[in-house]
């Protein structure tokens, strides 16, 4: 399994805004559509949609993660587009969908997520180590750190979409 390392932060201003005030590259923009096939305190398993939005292109992927907060481990890897409709479509979830947007900002890859269904903006940063992950000093423009905060991760979001479905 791969360690993903990661610091989370609230993007308070309007992304496309900061985009342009900050003067960030942009490499890619993709819309994702993510639903989760099991989920606990430790554990997700998730499929994904995504596609690249200059291209159309579209993958799919299927991912394990183990683990909360900082560190995760995780296993990704592609699956087909008919894979993905049919465990997509088996138990009638609500997608979680928003915009990434991954862009340099000094000498560093950041993703941007925006979400749909809630009012929500996030700045991702993924590290090499955990000491390199402390040692980071994120600008103001980033907003607050909610790297362990679970009210704001994924799964929670996606939980709180399907409401009486889970029950």
């Amino acid at each position: 399994m791969a360690l993903e390392i990661e610091r989370k932060f609230l993007l308070g201003e309007d992304p496309r805004k900061v985009v342009q005030e900050q003067g960030l590259s942009i490499q890619s923009e993709q819309r994702i559509e993510q639903t989760y096939l099991a989920i606990d305190e430790t554990q997700e398993l998730r499929i994904r949609k995504i596609t690249d939005v200059a291209s159309g292109e579209q993958t799919y992927t299927h991912t394990f993660k183990l683990g909360n907060g900082l560190t995760r481990e995780e296993v990704e890897y592609g699956i087909s587009e008919s894979i993905y409709n049919q465990v997509a479509n088996a138990f009638g979830f609500v997608a979680l969908t928003k915009n990434r947007i991954t862009a340099e900002w000094e000498s560093r890859t950041i993703e941007i997520d925006i979400y749909d269904q809630i009012e929500l903006a996030v700045v991702e940063v993924e590290f090499d180590s955990v000491e390199a992950a402390h040692a980071f000093d994120p600008p103001a423009w980033f907003g607050k750190d909610i790297s362990s905060e679970r009210a704001y991760s994924n799964k929670k979001v996606w939980r709180q979409l399907q409401g009486d479905k889970l029950q």
